[in-house]
C-alpha cells in the first residue's frame, strides 16, 4: 500500500468547475449536498447501475452516512474524494466511508459513461457482518473507508468482475457476493488511501459559513494578485490566526491551496487550445517560469507535457 499518490488539493464545500461540452465550457455549481439514499427492496443494500453521457449530468459534490463502493467501468476522469483530487484512467474502483464529500465519478470524464454502485448502511456492517469472527479484517477496512479508498491491479479487475455478476443475482446472492468484495478489499494491497486521515467529515457542518466565503473569494480572485490579509479580513481573522485556521482544516497553506487552484483553472484552459503563456496570466501567475514550477510541482509533468498529452489522446 502506497500514500504518496500525486494529488491536487482542493476545496470541499463551494466551488465551481467548468466542464467542456460541444464546443464550450459550462460552469457548475460545486456544492456539498446531503444525499437520501434507500436500500432496494429485499435488500440490505443499494445496488445501481448506471450508463449516461458523462457531459449530460452535473457530477455534484454530495455526502451521504452510507458506505459506499464505486465502479467505474471504463474510460478516465476525475476523483474528487474529501480534500483529494486526482485523475483515473481505465476506470476506477473506490470505496467511501460514512460522510466522505465527494463528487460524482463522471467529473471530468467524457462520452459513454458507466457506473455500478453499491451503497450500505452502517447498521449493516454493525449487525450482520462485524459481529462474526471471520469478518475481523473488514473492520479495518471500514476504518481506512473513512480516508477513502481506491484499488488498483488484479484487485480491482477481480472486483469489477464480481459487481458484474452480481447484477444478475438474486438478493440472497447478492449479499454473499458483496461479502466477498469485502473480504478481498479488505486482504489485498492493492489499494492507496486518497486522504491522509478521516477528519475532513466532521468539519462540514462546523466550519462551511466560513470555508465557503474563502473558497468563493478564490473562485472570485483566482486570477488576480490575492493579498491574504484581505482574504483573512473576509472572515473575521487576523493574519496569523487566519494561516493557522486554514492549515488546521484543510490541512495545506492557503498559498499552496490557491496555486492548486490555479492549476486546476489552467488546465482547463490549457484544453481550450490557449497558449501557456496566455494560461500563466489568466490563472493568476506572474510570470512563465514560476508557473511551470507550480504546475509540475502539482501534476507532475509541464504544462507543454499536459497540452501535449490531451492534443493526443483527446
Amino acid at each position: 500500500m502506497r500514500m504518496n499518490c500525486p494529488v491536487f488539493s482542493f476545496s470541499y464545500l463551494l466551488l465551481s468547475e467548468k466542464l467542456y461540452f460541444e464546443g464550450q465550457y459550462t460552469l457548475i455549481q460545486m456544492k456539498v449536498e446531503f444525499e437520501f439514499i434507500h436500500a432496494d427492496e429485499g435488500s440490505s443494500f443499494r445496488l445501481l447501475h448506471t450508463k449516461t453521457r458523462a457531459e449530460e449530468y452535473p457530477w455534484e459534490y454530495h455526502y451521504h452516512p452510507e458506505y459506499e463502493i464505486v465502479c467505474v467501468l471504463h474510460g478516465s476522469g476525475t476523483r474528487h474524494v474529501g480534500n483529494h483530487f486526482s485523475r483515473y484512467d481505465h476506470g476506477d474502483l473506490v470505496f467511501l466511508g460514512p460522510n466522505l464529500p465527494h463528487a460524482g465519478f463522471g467529473l471530468n470524464a467524457h462520452g459513454p459513461h458507466e457506473e455500478i454502485v453499491i451503497q450500505v448502511k452502517e447498521e449493516v456492517f454493525q449487525q450482520s457482518i462485524l459481529s462474526r469472527p471471520e469478518m475481523g479484517a473488514v473492520g479495518k477496512l471500514l476504518e481506512n473507508s473513512r480516508c477513502g479508498i481506491y484499488f488498483m491491479g488484479k484487485t480491482k479487475e477481480k472486483i469489477t468482475r464480481k459487481l458484474h455478476r452480481a447484477l444478475k443475482l438474486s438478493s440472497f446472492e447478492r449479499f454473499i457476493e458483496f461479502v466477498s468484495i469485502l473480504q478481498i478489499m479488505s486482504t489485498t494491497s492493492e489499494y492507496e488511501l486518497m486522504n491522509p486521515s478521516p477528519s475532513i467529515s466532521p468539519l462540514i457542518g462546523k466550519n462551511s459559513g466560513r470555508l465557503q466565503k474563502i473558497f468563493t473569494f478564490v473562485e472570485q480572485r483566482f486570477a488576480e494578485e490575492v493579498d491574504i490579509r484581505e482574504v483573512a479580513a473576509l472572515v473575521g481573522l487576523s493574519v496569523p490566526s487566519f494561516c493557522n485556521y486554514f492549515r488546521k482544516v484543510m490541512n495545506s497553506t492557503f498559498t499552496d491551496f490557491l496555486n492548486k487552484y490555479r492549476v486546476q483553472r489552467a488546465c482547463l484552459s490549457l484544453l481550450q487550445e490557449k497558449t501557456i503563456a496566455e494560461t500563466c496570466f489568466e490563472c493568476g501567475f506572474n510570470n512563465v517560469p514560476y508557473f511551470n514550477k507550480v504546475f509540475k510541482s502539482v501534476t507532475l509533468k509541464t504544462p507543454s507535457a499536459f497540452k501535449k498529452e490531451k492534443m493526443e489522446f483527446g
